[in-house]
């Protein structure tokens, strides 16, 4: 093995030095970058001496007076830590073809987390909205976590990247959960990756949010004065005498929903499975269920990007997910309620 731990060296794509933390196999080490650790193959680094000692040394100009009020702030020092979010980090993998041209063949896809904040998550990969790959787990302060590696071709296949994030330690000041999808175009990565040999970089990457949001604050209403102004004040306990019975499993499919559904735009079909939806979602928790399956299909994915969306914040929520179902699929999501 050409290089040991505790070396320094020089990444070539992007021409900052690390140091080298683990040797992975014969082919690859891990290194580190100012606190952010990811994996480097040996033929895309090398040792800085040559560099070093190539570089032109610039004589420092003689030293002026200064005054106090011309003394710029100090900037922050290198090896200090810049907390900017949780971010997808993309390592294109770089081969000579044929032709002698630099192609690439694959992509290296890491989670990074440059903030002070311990996540558990949830990563899905889906191609066409089928689920191709899932991953549980647990991501530090300033670590980077590998996830997987893709081969490049498979971009064209609509990818998308899915994301639910909870804090290790529940903080009842923020959310219990936040989901981030990313879905870039074939043509966007191909541009990312051209801006990256124009820089000579290493990687690109998307941003998953800069943090981790609070819980959103619900306004109470004060029954006490709607009572004094002549409004009729129920028992909410015995409500549910007169309510219709709940549903534990509902289908969203329109041709469930109406037999006059032909003639509908997308935008009209989605807005009434979306408020069928909503009633047996109300009727699950006026009822106190434990849970709830919502059947929305696979086909473009835009259903249950909606029902997520309006699930991502609701306190009543403990949890939801799609994952693949013997019934059902990747076509449905299962909600866990608490009370």
């Amino acid at each position: 093995m050409k290089f040991e731990v505790g070396d320094t060296v020089l990444l070539l794509h992007s021409n900052e030095e690390a140091r080298v933390v683990e040797i992975i196999n014969e082919k690859m080490v891990m290194v580190d970058v100012k606190g952010v650790k990811f994996p480097a193959y040996i033929d895309q680094i090398d040792f800085p001496y040559f560099k070093r000692f190539s570089e032109k040394k610039v004589v420092a100009p003689k030293k002026q007076k200064q005054f106090v009020d011309d003394i710029r702030k100090e900037k922050p020092s290198a090896g200090q830590r810049v907390v900017d979010g949780v971010w997808l980090v993309v390592f294109p993998k770089f081969e000579t073809d044929e032709f002698g041209d630099e192609v690439v063949e694959d992509l290296k896809f890491h989670l990074v987390n440059r903030t002070e904040t311990t996540y558990n998550f949830t990563y899905r990969l889906n191609y066409l909205g089928t689920s191709e790959f899932e991953l549980k787990n647990t991501i530090h302060p300033f670590e980077s976590f590998y996830l997987h590696d893709e081969p490049f071709a498979n971009m064209n296949d609509n990818p998308s990247f899915e994301f639910i994030f909870s804090l290790q330690k529940p903080d009842k000041r923020k959310a219990d959960h936040y989901e981030s999808i990313l879905k870039p175009k074939a043509k966007q990565i191909f541009s990312r990756i051209e801006q990256l040999r124009e820089k000579n970089e290493a990687s690109f990457s998307f941003k998953l949010f800069d943090s981790y949001p609070d819980r959103p604050v619900e306004e109470k209403m004060d029954l006490g004065k709607l009572a004094t102004k002549g409004y009729k004040i129920y028992d909410a306990k015995r409500s549910r005498e007169h309510l219709e019975s709940p549903r534990s499993v509902i289908d969203l499919h329109v041709e469930k929903l109406t037999d006059n559904w032909k003639h509908l735009s997308n935008y009209e079909i989605l807005s009434l499975q979306i408020k069928e939806f909503e009633k047996y979602y109300d009727l699950a928790l006026a009822h106190m269920q434990p849970s709830l399956i919502v059947i929305h299909g696979v086909g473009t994915g835009k259903l249950r990007e909606e029902i997520h969306e309006l699930l991502k914040y609701r306190k009543e929520v403990k949890s939801y997910v799609n994952q693949f179902h013997p019934s059902f699929g990747y076509g449905a999501t299962e909600i866990l309620f608490q009370y």
